[in-house]
């Protein structure tokens, strides 16, 4: 059982970073106060798990621009999460975390063709420093 939960927080922070919807935190904050596992490790699991989904719109932006190299992004949310990107560089990513915005924000760094180790580290920067906090809340005092 406790290796399902950790299975099902990874798969559910995956889905949650997509450009599908979801959300994961429900399943961290259960987690969490059912002391199973240390802090270390859900927020290790989640990180990686929404870290890595993130990855995966950003691959489809690196994709898309190399499949079709003179076409425009068609949503408004995508062309404003570019200029942004394209004004603030890689650190922006520190917030794809954020709901609405930070899927296009992802897939859009693809597209600008921000390097993948630096998408990697500001995407696992933000999301983590997001599970951190939910952690840090939600524990169980004593």
């Amino acid at each position: 059982m406790t290796d399902a939960g950790l299975w099902s927080l990874f798969a559910g922070s995956f889905l949650a970073s997509t450009l599908l919807p979801g959300g994961s935190e429900a399943l961290l904050l259960w987690l969490n106060l059912e002391q199973e596992h240390s802090f270390l490790t859900l927020l290790g699991v989640a990180t990686a798990g929404n870290t890595l989904g993130g990855l995966s719109s950003w691959i489809m932006g690196w994709w898309l621009r190399r499949r079709f190299p003179g076409a425009d992004l068609e949503h408004p949310r995508q062309r404003r999460a570019l200029a942004w990107l394209e004004k603030h560089g890689a650190p922006l990513l520190l917030l794809s975390w954020l709901p609405v915005v930070g899927d296009p924000l992802c897939l859009a760094a693809g597209w600008a063709r921000i390097p993948l180790a630096r998408a990697t580290l500001f995407i696992a920067l933000g999301k983590g420093a997001r599970y951190a906090a939910l952690l840090w809340v939600s524990s169980p005092s004593g």
